[in-house]
């Protein structure tokens, strides 16, 4: 039935039997990380679901009977996915997406009619996790009274998404892949490039996606910013340059990056806890929207006196570099 996906055979097993047996169950709870096949499996279940004779398993999405949704941007009165923003060369807001009211009002609505070509309607919904609590609730009321249909939820974990949402969905867990399953999804989907990269490997913790996007946003920095060394952050002015040039070249969620990349070389390299502490600290001062510039500047300058610390009560430690 499923093809192509690597790792999740729990998941495939499950979904596989409620389709022979004829027992699919109204809604589906798809917890795991991004990047590990959620959203391949849920294409490839709901083309089962609305055309079993189908040998294409991708090529649904635009199916008439079927509902996407997405965590949408709110730019000039339109809601807007990353992708569609993307797409147009539009910057992204500091703030996150979020699927809202008026998504699951149209769902509602979509919901509400009679399937055109299959059997019944379905609806995934990624990013379950980015409800508020007015979508939330809108959307319980759909899963009290499913129809005809199946709605699957894609989210981290079942604590992202309120006891009531979860209870009225059959939860399916999906796992990290194992290095040697990483490898095979990477090989398949051409970034056998990114084998080569043990550190981006590591950041994705089991998470082919994760790996390629890390691949895709390294890329995207200056490699001076990449191979940034605490040895030369010894006054506090290059503390303050540096933090100049991030905040200058890089937007918020590339900054958010590199505080996960540097953090990932420093526990390569270091092992320091304090260091570690420092740029977690500095995450959720990016994520409460604190003045960037000001963030990287304590941030550097607390590194600095760590690794100053470091160096006279230890060794003196070569740069961080991961080889492009």
């Amino acid at each position: 039935m499923f093809t192509g996906i690597i790792g999740q055979s729990a998941a495939i097993e499950y979904l596989s039997r409620a389709i022979s047996t004829q027992r699919v169950a109204p809604a589906y709870l798809f917890a795991g990380p991004e990047g590990i096949g959620r959203s391949l499996v849920a294409e490839q279940f709901l083309s089962l679901l609305l055309d079993p004779e189908q040998t294409d398993r991708r090529s649904l999405k635009n199916h008439p009977d079927s509902l996407w949704i997405a965590p949408t941007y709110k730019h000039k009165n339109k809601l807007l996915t990353v992708a569609q923003m993307q797409e147009q060369d539009i910057s992204l807001p500091r703030s996150h997406p979020q699927i809202r009211l008026a998504q699951i009002r149209d769902m509602t609505q979509f919901l509400s009619q009679s399937p055109l070509e299959a059997s019944r309607l379905a609806v995934v919904l990624e990013g379950a996790e980015t409800m508020n609590e007015a979508a939330a609730n809108a959307l319980l009321k759909s899963l009290e009274e499913p129809g005809n249909a199946t709605l699957v939820l894609l989210a981290p974990n079942i604590d992202a998404l309120i006891p009531t949402l979860v209870s009225r969905c059959q939860r399916i867990p999906f796992c990290r892949l194992n290095p040697e399953q990483m490898a095979q999804v990477l090989k398949q989907a051409g970034y056998t490039e990114v084998l080569d990269h043990p550190q981006l490997i590591e950041m994705a913790q089991g998470s082919p996606g994760g790996a390629i996007a890390h691949w895709h946003q390294q890329d995207s920095i200056s490699p001076d910013l990449l191979q940034a060394d605490l040895e030369t952050l010894n006054t506090p002015l290059a503390c303050l340059k540096l933090a100049q040039k991030i905040d200058q070249a890089l937007d918020l969620p590339s900054q958010l990056w590199l505080l996960d990349y540097y953090q990932q070389v420093y526990w390569r390299t270091y092992g320091n806890s304090i260091l570690l502490h420092q740029f977690e600290k500095a995450k959720e001062q990016l994520h409460h929207y604190a003045q960037p510039r000001l963030v990287w500047e304590v941030t550097l300058l607390a590194l600095a006196e760590q690794q100053d610390l470091h160096t006279k009560g230890e060794r003196t430690p070569g740069p961080m570099r991961d080889k492009r």
